[in-house]
């Protein structure tokens, strides 16, 4: 290893110019790849495609024709009689008509379009009005065929709506104060295509209404989209912060502008190869800048301060670069493998976006690395002499004139001289985070991810005040065709059960039981029962070449056991019996009074509906039929609408599977989780009348399956980063002792951070979850920096005491000015419109803070207490004062 430090070390300053214009060219060209980068906020692309959930939702979409949509909100608040008012209402028409107009060729595929469903909206004036025309005779109208011109049209408008329960609460809130337009879309990627649109069309409009635009593609869709503009500002904002800050420290221009190349070039490098290998940029990925740019700003600054701390004229530029990277090149080696393990470790995670970041950071930390060790020596080499003059740490003063040396001085005194005072303030407040830890909830909502003063949030807020809820989420229940899967026993009931009904037939056909046992043996002895045709289709089959081939009355005797057959099929169809169809009602019954969802729909408000009507149209007349044949007759009716399609986002085609819409207040996991649970337990402690299963689709369960994959996931890669960065420690200093030591910072970093969130009720989300992950590398660096140095600085001395002061020099000071500039660095973050970026720079600088000081106040205290136990059997070295170890006078009185 000597070897190759002395090799590239070597390289870089006697080639200068050829080592940066070969890692400049090297950056170019994964740079080149940038063009093709291609966006992806998809939810969905958190899990792996053949993830059951995941497969699941999208077998559904399409059984079911569900799609994802955009919600427009039109909240009149001012008028007396609320939306349902003319010039509200003709808004609302004229919105509606421009929604329809929302659609584009597809560029893939010109025999497509894309955007909004038309025939899917839900509007006033596309939706329609059943009620009933005579006894037994439904009449389908359009519900607003045209925007009203009298205030008395307008409550005719309302009275409809609210005669249909399948639209109150959902296209018209039940205090009369809003309505939304639901636009279904034909991908989700289009969302918000349809927002802008909407929007410019919005400022067209005028008057007293207010209108909001949300919807969960929305959001995801305006997170990819803003990502970038938020970065494009917050990310110079920082980097300018971040220059400043150096330039305040090391005095030079021309230096301070340093770090800002290497984790420019190090950002460039790593997501021009993440582009060129064909992955796409996700929500996670986006945030790679970020966590590079303080990785490789931090091993920069390494340098510069001991390169700052050591130069002297005398010295000379060369010989001091030279004698840093000496002095650093093994430690900036341990911590950047151990952050780098830290981070490919996420490839533990069965989330394919989280893997693909944290394999990319643990990419990026090492091309950090190699640029600082290369591009900083040759980049000092290359600036004219006149750069350095008045330059060094013995130019700007000693020790004792500047306020980072008095007052890390001070810090350690208090650390020698109040160690165990202070590991036992330590451990009270691990107890106290430990608790915090016990509270958290584990918690996202993508729409959440924006301010709250950003527009979708706004949106979000207003709508849910007055609607059920703009959350869907469907609960799609299935039943196995039990006509293919006839067991034995089944095949000896319905012979029994036919034979009784052939015998009741006697008195119109008197051979009919005789015929009835020869047809059910012939039936019986037909075709393989482990084929593909289900056995009572085989029997329709049957008794209709029976008739063609019957002569006389034997023909009519065919046809009804034709009859019986149809009959017998009709009755295993779980979603015509009135059984399943109450029990599908007695379950959103009971949702509802749970408070859980704020409306359901599913086919037994279909079947109610049409029933409510067919009989008198009275309120009590709103329920599910009691026969079969009824049920049936309802769905018919239901066909003969202008909207017969939407029958089939209720149940399909066969009538074995139903989806219930429920509408959730919150797009809130937990939220979801407490409806999928109550679900639960309502099946397993009342059981449906059929054997059919149930599962979810949707959005918003698609965001908890993903949560809980990340949830369980990110638990077992911080878990196996733990045990690798441990293990490398041990291995690194080649003592367990002092690789767990090294493992302190790292420990009570997270349990306080975590804690914290935990107390201040701040939900665990993703980028919660992954800056677990920069909290192991961040302080496991500056516990490998500090720990290299004591050892080695001991090894002269021969005395922690001694030892002590010298730390708190130049050691020290670089870990400080580290701690500085990247806590103060990214705070500028916080102008962010998006929450996750806030959180980022919240949740750096607090690491940066509390690694720091636990770095260069727990572990002296640590050492001090079990300074025996650490450095026994220490190989001493002969004493050579270097300017690197000048002294903090630090009273070590005990």
């Amino acid at each position: 290893m000597n070897y190759i430090k002395q090799m590239l070390i070597s390289f870089a300053t006697r080639r200068s110019w050829l080592t940066i214009a070969m890692l400049l060219l090297l950056a170019v060209f994964c740079g080149s790849f940038f063009p093709k980068v291609v966006i992806d906020t998809d939810p969905e692309h958190m899990l792996p495609a053949d993830e059951p959930s995941r497969v699941f939702h999208n077998q559904s979409k399409e059984k079911y024709a569900l799609s994802e949509i955009v919600v427009l909100g039109i909240i009149n608040e001012k008028n007396p009689y609320g939306v349902f008012n003319p010039e509200t209402l003709k808004r609302a028409y004229e919105l509606a008509e421009f929604a329809r107009t929302l659609r584009w060729e597809n560029p893939d595929d010109p025999t497509k379009v894309d955007g909004v469903i038309e025939v899917d909206m839900i509007a006033p004036s596309m939706v329609e009005h059943i009620t009933q025309e005579g006894p037994g005779t439904i009449s389908f109208d359009w519900l607003m065929s045209r925007p009203p011109s009298t205030q008395s049209q307008a409550d005719a408008v309302r009275e409809k709506v609210f005669s249909n329960p399948m639209l109150a609460g959902q296209m018209a809130s039940e205090d009369g104060k809003a309505m939304s337009i639901l636009l279904p879309l034909t991908d989700k990627y289009q969302s918000y295509r349809v927002y802008t649109a909407l929007h410019e069309k919005i400022k067209e409009l005028g008057g007293d209404d207010e209108f909001h635009i949300t919807g969960l593609p929305v959001a995801q869709d305006a997170i990819g989209i803003e990502m970038f503009t938020e970065m494009s500002l917050a990310s110079p904002l920082a980097m300018g912060t971040i220059f400043m800050l150096l330039y305040f420290f090391f005095r030079k221009l021309s230096l301070t502008f340093l770090p800002m190349i290497i984790a420019t070039l190090s950002v460039v490098m790593t997501m021009g190869t993440m582009i060129g290998c064909g992955f796409e940029v996700h929500i996670m990925s986006s945030m790679i800048p970020v966590f590079l740019m303080s990785i490789a700003v931090v091993d920069s600054i390494h340098i510069l301060s001991e390169f700052f701390d050591l130069y002297t004229p005398e010295k000379g530029r060369k010989q001091t670069i030279v004698e840093a990277l000496n002095l650093l090149f093994m430690p900036m080696l341990y911590t950047s493998l151990t952050s780098a393990a830290g981070f490919i470790s996420l490839a533990l995670t069965p989330i394919p976006p989280v893997q693909i970041f944290g394999v990319f950071v643990g990419l990026g930390i090492m091309v950090a690395w190699l640029l600082t060790i290369m591009f900083v020596p040759a980049y000092i080499m290359v600036l004219p002499a006149r750069i350095f003059d008045n330059f060094g740490f013995s130019k700007h003063g000693s020790e004792k004139t500047t306020l980072l040396s008095r007052l890390l001085e001070k810090t350690g005194g208090i650390s020698y001289r109040y160690a165990k005072p202070l590991l036992g303030l330590f451990l009270v407040l691990l107890v106290v985070s430990a608790w915090g830890i016990s509270k958290i909830q584990i918690n996202d909502n993508p729409v959440k991810w924006f301010a709250p003063s950003h527009p979708i949030r706004l949106a979000d807020t207003a709508l849910n005040k007055h609607f059920a809820g703009t959350y869907p989420a469907y609960l799609v229940l299935e039943n196995e065709d039990k006509e293919i899967h006839f067991s034995q026993s089944d095949r000896r009931k319905l012979a029994e059960k036919f034979s009784a009904f052939a015998a009741g037939l006697s008195a119109e056909f008197p051979d009919a039981k005789s015929k009835g046992v020869n047809f059910m043996a012939e039936l019986m002895d037909s075709g393989n029962p482990a084929a593909d045709v289900p056995l009572l289709d085989r029997a329709v089959e049957l008794a209709a070449i029976k008739a063609e081939q019957a002569k006389g009355d034997d023909f009519y005797l065919y046809d009804e056991f034709g009859s019986f057959f149809n009959l017998e099929k009709e009755q295993l169809k779980p979603f015509k019996q009135p059984e399943m169809l109450d029990y599908l009602a007695g379950l959103q019954e009971e949702i509802l009074k749970a408070g859980l969802v704020g409306k359901t729909t599913g086919p037994d408000d279909l079947v109610s509906k049409i029933h409510q009507e067919l009989t008198d149209g009275e309120e009590a007349s709103y329920r599910v039929p009691e026969k079969m044949q009824t049920v049936s007759e309802c769905y018919m009716q239901f066909q003969q609408s202008h909207r017969p399609h939407d029958l089939w986002h209720y149940v399909t085609p066969d009538y074995n599977g139903a989806c219930v819409v429920f509408q959730l207040s919150s797009g809130d996991n937990m939220v979801m989780e407490a409806v999928e649970n109550f679900v639960s337990d309502y099946f397993a402690h009342n059981p449906p009348p059929f054997d059919v299963s149930h599962n979810w689709a949707g959005l918003t369960y698609i965001n908890v399956a993903w949560q809980q994959q990340m949830v369980e996931g990110m638990l077992r890669s911080f878990i196996g980063s733990f045990g690798i960065v441990l293990l490398m420690a041990v291995f690194l200093f080649r003592s367990f002792k002092w690789g767990v030591l090294c493992m302190v910072p790292l420990t009570i970093t997270i349990a306080f951070i975590y804690g914290f969130i935990g107390l201040i009720g701040k939900d665990y989300d993703m980028p919660v979850a992954v800056l677990g992950v920069l909290t192991l590398g961040m302080s496991v660096d500056f516990a490998i920096h500090f720990v290299e140095r004591s050892r080695k600085i001991y090894a002269r001395t021969g005395s922690w005491k001694e030892t002590l002061p010298r730390m708190y020099g130049a050691p020290a000071r670089a870990i400080s000015r580290n701690v500085l500039v990247i806590a103060i660095g990214f705070l500028p973050m916080l102008i962010s419109a998006l929450i996750p970026y806030r959180t980022t720079s919240l949740l750096l600088s607090s690491i940066m803070l509390i690694s720091g000081i636990l770095t260069l106040v727990a572990m002296p205290a640590i050492i001090t207490v079990a300074t025996k136990w650490f450095f026994a059997g220490a190989k001493l070295e002969i004493p050579v004062q270097s300017a690197s170890e000048a002294t903090a006078t630090i009273k070590v009185n005990q």
